[in-house]
């Protein structure tokens, strides 16, 4: 797995590739808790994200609950069908703010991150 940051404004994406398991998660984790130290927003882009196994789960968890702790917001976009059934069969897309694309969640997250964390 790859991840590629750049920022848009204030906004950090991580542009996530390969597969998100237990022996990659590790680099993601700690490309999001950096990017979340700067109380910026985060996108996390899983479009290029075929697999996803529970771990990967945990560790999107994890940044969402750092970004509450860091009063920062916090979303993905870009989810495959695989990655998206795996969010809806634990019921977490209802947690997670998900958005079709990277305009739409850049835009909405910068218009919701000066109200509240997401």
């Amino acid at each position: 797995m790859k991840v590629n940051v750049r920022q848009r404004g204030q906004t950090t994406i991580l542009d996530v590739d390969g597969q998100i398991t237990f022996e990659s998660t590790p680099g993601l984790r700690e490309h999001l808790l950096t990017a979340l130290k700067k109380k910026s927003s985060v996108l996390v882009n899983l479009s290029q994200v075929a697999y996803m196994d529970s771990s990967g789960i945990a560790t999107l968890v994890e940044g969402l609950k750092a970004a509450h702790t860091q009063k920062a917001s916090f979303g993905l976009f870009g989810l495959t069908k695989n990655t998206r059934s795996v969010l809806e069969l634990v019921r977490l897309d209802k947690v997670f703010k998900i958005f079709g694309d990277e305009e739409e969640a850049v835009r909405l997250l910068a218009s919701t991150a000066s109200k509240e964390p997401i």
